[in-house]
């Protein structure tokens, strides 16, 4: 949502925070995202942590957030794991062959959908930072046979203090450069219902909700499709530069979250 917006937040009810790169990077917390998080308590805007990155659990992100000094709950985080698994529910599946971390495996058999079938309805990739060449040569060859594929999110790469890591959307290009195929679906940001689901949960409006993030074409993006404001934050991936290529117009652009409220 295009509109103006200044860093006082003021009518923001509801917040959807970022995590790589808007309030930690790496194994770093961004600096003046703890104060930052205090000052959202202190006005009272509810708050939740968004994520794309599928190769940890809900509890393997509480865990990363509780060391980080950031009190938690399981209701707190939203991730592309969740849309995943809303969008296989209503496909029907059951039977998969998952391209994921063990942590993204647990969430997926702790509903009933097997991951290592073989004879699989999709092949679900997500982000696996536990990557094998087996994993890789079992989906090409269920590719091969005609299986579609499902990922959870578009990013191609993960940020890291580092720079860029290979994230699902390489993995995407390496399948398709060896079977020609691309996913029918793509789930996450920057689908509109990663965040709608949980405005409408809330009984508030669009307008009344923001989100922020370090991603012009999954944060921002998002924002856009979804009618909440959007406000980059330039502490991860997205530069200036950037953001003066795109079409994307968020309604705020900041240095970090520590220039907000």
């Amino acid at each position: 949502m295009e509109g103006n917006m200044d860093s006082s937040l003021e009518g923001i009810k509801a917040i959807f925070l970022d995590l790589d790169g808007t309030i930690y990077l790496g194994g770093e917390l961004i600096e003046g995202a703890l104060s930052f998080l205090g000052r959202l308590k202190d006005s009272g805007i509810r708050r939740f942590f968004l994520s794309n990155n599928s190769s940890k659990s809900v509890d393997q992100y509480l865990v990363k957030l509780q060391s980080l000094g950031i009190p938690s709950t399981e209701e707190d985080v939203l991730l592309s794991t969740h849309d995943l698994l809303s969008w296989l529910n209503n496909e029907g599946v059951k039977e998969t062959y998952l391209v994921g971390t063990e942590g993204m495996r647990e969430m997926l058999e702790s509903v009933g959908i097997s991951t290592q079938s073989e004879s699989p309805q999709y092949v679900v990739l997500g982000y696996d930072t536990e990557i094998t060449y087996e994993k890789l040569s079992t989906a090409s060859i269920h590719l091969h046979k005609g299986v579609p594929m499902v990922a959870s999110h578009p990013d191609v790469v993960c940020p890291s203090p580092e720079g860029g890591l290979p994230d699902t959307g390489a993995y995407m290009d390496l399948f398709e450069a060896t079977t020609g195929v691309r996913p029918v679906h793509v789930c996450g940001k920057p689908n509109a219902g990663m965040i709608l689901h949980k405005v409408e949960e809330l009984g508030l409006r669009p307008e009344q909700c923001a989100m922020v993030g370090d991603r012009l074409y999954t944060d921002i993006e998002m924002a856009d499709r979804a009618g909440v404001h959007g406000i980059l934050v330039l502490s991860g991936e997205a530069t200036m530069d950037d953001l003066e290529k795109s079409s994307q117009r968020p309604s705020l652009v900041v240095e970090s979250v520590a220039s907000l409220l």
